[in-house]
């Protein structure tokens, strides 16, 4: 992501990601931070991601936790069950560290709630017995 300044404006350079098209997005920033304009998105979820990516990043964790009762070693993987701010994604991670999941493990079981103090629970995105 690049950032390059013209005159008190601020232009941020991004790639889009919220389809397989990939589109070079570029955003101007006004004095005070706000988007002025957005343009170089082929769909308006171009738009929409650019304006939040500058404003309030989120992001989807996904990781693995250990699993007691189904084998040495096992793991299970894991997701955020909605994205959670830019911000929180290591503090996600660090609490995470100390999980465990016992078997038998399904699809969308939570694994953890509210973590990281983020209000946001952690499920299981396949199975382990």
């Amino acid at each position: 992501m690049g950032v390059s300044s013209v005159g008190e404006k601020n232009e941020r350079v991004l790639t889009c990601i919220r389809c397989p098209r990939g589109c070079r997005v570029s955003v101007a920033l006004g004095a005070e931070g706000g988007v002025e304009s957005v343009s170089g998105n082929a769909c308006p979820r171009g738009d929409s991601y650019a304006r939040a990516e500058v404003t309030s990043p989120v992001r989807t964790v996904t990781t693995t936790v250990p699993v007691l009762g189904a084998g040495d070693g096992a793991r299970v993987a894991v997701k955020t069950a909605r994205e959670v701010p830019k911000s929180s994604v290591l503090d996600v991670v660090r609490a995470l560290a100390g999980v465990t999941a016992r078997a038998p493990v399904e699809m969308g079981d939570v694994v953890a709630r509210g973590v990281a103090g983020t209000g946001v629970d952690v499920v299981a995105t396949s199975r382990t017995r």
